[in-house]
């Protein structure tokens, strides 16, 4: 599988510059392939192949075209076409979607190469906090080697961006050959089950009764807020406006940060701590469109919490499943019977049973028992399925975001 490795890098000022002017042409020739491709006959548009083809006359009618590497001007046409087909299978799930569109100055930021030849790393810069890289036609930078950085052979793509915040990253991606093998579910602990329920008042609640507080962003909102306001009382196109719109861009780069980095400690816990993870298969932009708390879950960002789930779940061996989201919160988990209750009541009483609990660990044992029936249908009786699900728990362990952040994982 692949995996991704990000570095912060550290450009001169004369290689800094030659790189944001080669990807301002890669920009430039990007726009131009979306216009051929739009403007040719429905029925007989042009491949990526064809492009990259059209790419030495592109460049014989304009000679600024030639000048960064080819090969990544390549890579920006595939790009396009990469684009389009994922515009093509949105469409075919429902989605109203239009076309790609021209991107200005600033809007495109990377440039990508997946030759070996087009890039090479240097280890022996007598500094172990740093590597250096080269890229063609752009020249050597550091990079804080805050990972063991892979050498040129081991990589399958280099990306380097530079952020809106004006600091540069590489991306190496890599392939991981010897992943762990995902234990069989006969031999599984139904102590090593989990079902997660993601909420708003706790960022998740486990069946084990685990749960971890939503991130305070209440101070860096405040800040970026302050920023965006003085931003406006700058004259727009100014040295002091684009001052200013980079330390709005910084302010906001800082929460996304704080989430990021939340969610990965978040995530690499419960696929190290568990065998199986069992979580809602949440379609998040239908809850996100006219909801008064639509602001909370987009902080809570839970698309990206259930994709890096499932990225890490490859990495570490361990099982991941999406259950219906339904009913959830309204089935008792001991006895199944559905009772109705708005949000604002946070406790699970059942009017059948007698059962009474904390609403979302009562949608978090539902979560791990349809997770669990998923997996184990139609295996015999001693699958974790009829054993993973205790009737009560009897204590509830609340972890603030502060030690997660702080402290890398729930447990420490």
């Amino acid at each position: 599988m692949k995996h991704t490795l990000r570095f912060r890098a550290y450009l001169s000022d004369d290689v800094a510059s030659e790189a944001w002017r080669h990807i301002n042409i890669l920009r430039q020739i990007r726009n131009h392939a979306v216009r051929d491709y739009y403007g040719s006959d429905y029925n007989d548009t042009p491949s990526a192949y064809d492009q990259h083809g059209t790419l030495k006359d592109w460049t014989d009618q304009w000679p600024t075209f030639a000048e960064p590497s080819q090969h990544a001007a390549q890579q920006a046409i595939t790009q396009i076409h990469s684009d389009l087909e994922t515009l093509e299978k949105r469409r075919d799930e429902g989605y109203n979607c239009g076309r790609l569109q021209w991107q200005g100055a600033g809007e495109f930021r990377s440039v990508s190469y997946n030759q070996s030849s087009r890039f090479n790393v240097d280890h022996n810069t007598g500094d172990d906090r740093f590597a250096r890289l080269r890229l063609e036609k752009i020249g050597w930078f550091k990079i804080r080697a805050d990972r063991d950085v892979p050498p040129a052979d081991d990589i399958d793509e280099v990306i380097l961006k530079k952020e809106t915040t004006g600091e540069w990253y590489v991306s190496l991606v890599t392939t991981v050959e010897d992943t762990p093998e995902k234990p069989p579910l006969s031999e599984i602990d139904p102590e090593d089950c989990v079902g997660v329920d993601l909420g708003i008042t706790s960022y998740i609640h486990t069946s084990d009764n685990l749960s971890v507080d939503t991130l305070d962003l209440s101070d860096e909102y405040d800040r970026y807020a302050r920023e965006q306001r003085k931003l406006t009382r700058k004259e727009q196109g100014s040295a002091n406006w684009k001052k200013q719109r980079q330390k709005v861009a910084q302010a906001k780069r800082k929460i996304k940060r704080k989430v990021r980095d939340y969610q990965h400690k978040l995530t690499t816990w419960l696929v190290t701590e568990y065998d199986v993870v069992a979580v809602e298969d949440l379609d998040v932009k239908p809850m996100l469109e006219g909801s008064q708390s639509a602001k909370n879950k987009q902080d809570a960002a839970w698309s990206r919490f259930l994709e890096l789930l499932e990225y890490k779940a490859d990495l570490h061996g361990t099982h991941v499943v999406d259950v219906e989201p339904a009913g959830t919160t309204k089935e008792c988990a001991v006895c199944g019977v559905e009772t109705a209750k708005p949000i604002w009541v946070r406790k699970h009483s059942c009017p059948a049973c007698g059962h009474t609990e904390d609403r979302d660990l009562n949608a978090a044992k539902n979560i791990l028992y349809r997770g669990l029936k998923q997996l184990g249908a139609g295996r015999s009786e001693s699958t974790p399925v009829q054993t993973a699900l205790p009737t009560l728990t009897p204590h509830r362990e609340e972890v603030g975001a502060k030690r997660v952040v702080e402290a890398g994982s729930p447990e420490a």
